[in-house]
């Protein structure tokens, strides 16, 4: 049921439950959260009901809720800017929340009305808008979230659900500067097959991927670049970043085929070379044609596409130990370009030609 006249409840946390805010220079990623989080519950008999913006609080889930049990559990990411004159600014924030409904279709969980939670999130990060930091490159994390608490036993889909969102300021992510990454190239486990979960942001998928990244940062890389599963030969994506190379002069991104997840950052990174008249590919791309590539010297450049860091430039690759340095092992014009565009146009520094800042307040 899409309630779309649901009703959204406020809870102001008193003034004893504030919390003392965090140095901005030493901020991490998920460590402070901020004074309140918005949530709503879902049953086959009312839908989406209780949707309340209230005090940040642990909540009690029984031991049987289905999410532990059988992985009913999405979540999406996104961001708050806080640009000139104090405003804020939210980042194609409509493209996550259907990108979320899709992953709930795909998991055989409840679909949430789009409008009404995006007014409730505008809601909520105007009331906590002294957690947005004021230090360069900061931002506010937003965590949207689904899981499935019914209590009960037997692999089926549930009945009931939780959704909620919680927010927590993040340094800039290039602290130390616009610094390439080091990436290993996975050949032997999977992050995804044909016909999987890989199109949808499902918290199982980054479960499975936990080895592969143990190895890779024992090995001394920040990063796994996955293969396909059935062949172990064509380009899939990053850790939790879509891949982009420059090739030629061309720039290319491996295909939307299934097991993929359509990134939001990767969606404008595409619309933004365009608009710079590079010429862009989606397609199948192998590992082979890359290390080619890196060998004869069209392999001009590398960059990961997300939320976390907007663009992420690469350095080196590693295959079965063979390693290809990109650039000189330093970020690349197009990488740094993609990478000022987007932030200029998040921080409301920019024309926003394609409509994609949404202003909170």
């Amino acid at each position: 049921m899409l309630d779309k006249e649901l009703e959204v409840t406020l809870q102001k946390a008193a003034t004893d439950q504030l919390k003392s805010k965090p140095d901005q220079d030493n901020l991490g990623f998920g460590q402070f959260f901020t004074d309140h989080m918005f949530t709503m519950r879902w049953d086959r008999r009312q839908g989406w009901h209780d949707a309340t913006i209230e005090p940040y609080r642990p909540f009690a889930v029984d031991p049987a809720a289905m999410v532990f049990h059988y992985g009913q559990a999405i979540f999406e990411g996104m961001k708050a800017y806080r640009g000139k004159d104090d405003q804020i600014f939210l980042f194609r924030p409509q493209d996550n929340l259907s990108r979320m409904n899709q992953s709930a279709l795909r998991m055989c969980m409840p679909r949430f009305p789009q409008d009404r939670i995006l007014q409730a999130l505008r809601a909520m990060v105007y009331l906590d808008q002294g957690w947005v930091p004021r230090a360069p490159g900061a931002t506010l994390y937003i965590r949207p979230t689904m899981i499935a608490t019914e209590s009960a036993l037997g692999l089926r889909a549930a009945e009931e659900y939780l959704f909620f969102i919680i927010c927590c300021p993040v340094g800039a992510y290039y602290a130390e500067g616009f610094s390439p990454t080091r990436i290993y190239v996975e050949d032997r486990y999977a992050r995804s097959i044909p016909g999987g979960a890989g199109n949808v942001k499902a918290a199982g998928n980054y479960a499975a991927s936990l080895k592969a990244q143990t190895l890779a940062h024992d090995k001394g890389y920040a990063q796994v670049l996955w293969l396909d599963a059935v062949e172990h030969k064509y380009v899939e994506e990053v850790g939790s970043s879509n891949i982009f190379f420059l090739i030629n002069g061309e720039v290319i991104t491996p295909s939307l085929e299934g097991s993929i997840l359509p990134g939001i950052t990767r969606d404008s990174v595409l619309q933004l070379a365009r608009d710079w008249g590079y010429p862009v590919k989606e397609r199948r791309i192998s590992i082979d044609e890359i290390l080619a590539a890196g060998k004869d010297g069209t392999l001009q450049e590398g960059f990961g596409t997300g939320t976390a860091a907007a663009i992420s430039p690469v350095g080196e690759f590693c295959y079965r130990e063979e390693r290809i340095q990109i650039n000189g092992g330093v970020a690349g014009a197009l990488s740094k370009r993609l990478y000022d565009e987007l932030q200029a146009i998040q921080f409301g520094e920019r024309e926003d030609l394609h409509k994609w800042r949404v202003r909170v307040g």
